[in-house]
């Protein structure tokens, strides 16, 4: 289906305001709300590309700027050196609880939207395939997650003082898609053994996928783009929100 033209909202966090960039259907139906949580870049153009494939399959696409605390609103950080230290730097200095608050300010934000019906679900890329995960086991009104190569889950590095991500696996009640690269040198195969072994003890509904590509193939710019997997790899996407959230 077509989509809108792109809008934003700047919303409450317990850290300031939060820009969140929607994308949705045309038309006056309501939809699944999802959000969706971008690399360490925040909404680039090959995000912003993601999340109007999503709006295109029927749901309504919430992508906030996670780095809101640190850089102006509308800030997005280069595909070179310096855009990633800067990201990799906020990923390190942002507080665990702040991105539980952000988490849960943009799921308030669909559930009040009046294009959103209620049902929610949570999608991520790199850094976002952690926070999606994430959002899974903190935010019970998740019911589904799509998480694509989720950085720093099994080591819990992320943000200052590390993570417990991995140890809220138990509290997830949402269905999991999880893809990676087998040449992503971010999630190495002990660390995938790792998390699957974690998910499989807790009991998790959840679907794996392992494809032969590096870390970003799904990001439609740059060498280690893959357009066959990361088309492969969105659908099965769409599979688990339509048969989980409809």
């Amino acid at each position: 289906m077509t989509i809108r033209e792109p809008e934003f909202a700047d919303l409450a966090t317990p850290t300031g305001l939060m820009r969140t960039h929607l994308f949705r259907p045309q038309g006056d139906a309501r939809h699944p709300g999802i959000v969706f949580y971008s690399e360490i870049f925040q909404v680039t153009a090959p995000i912003r590309r993601t999340a109007a494939f999503f709006a295109g399959h029927g749901f309504v696409v919430a992508v906030p700027e996670i780095y809101h605390e640190f850089e102006p609103a509308g800030t997005v950080l280069a595909y070179d050196t310096a855009g990633a230290d800067r990201g990799n730097a906020l990923k390190r200095e942002k507080e665990l609880s702040a991105l539980d608050g952000d988490s849960r300010a943009a799921l308030d934000f669909l559930a009040a939207h009046p294009a959103c019906d209620g049902h929610f679900g949570a999608l991520g890329i790199c850094l976002g395939g952690h926070l999606s995960y994430r959002a899974a086991a903190v935010n019970a009104d998740v019911k589904a997650a799509a998480c694509f190569y989720g950085t720093d889950i099994h080591s819990g590095t992320l943000c200052r003082g590390g993570d417990d991500t991995i140890g809220r696996t138990g509290d997830i009640r949402a269905e999991l898609l999880l893809v990676f690269g087998r040449q992503d040198p971010h999630i190495p195969l002990e660390g995938r053994k790792r998390l699957y072994d974690v998910l499989t003890e807790k009991g998790v509904s959840f679907t794996w996928h392992e494809f032969n590509a590096a870390h970003a193939f799904i990001r439609d710019e740059g060498v280690r783009y893959d357009p066959v997997l990361a088309t492969q790899g969105q659908l099965l996407a769409v599979e688990l929100f339509q048969r989980c959230l409809r």
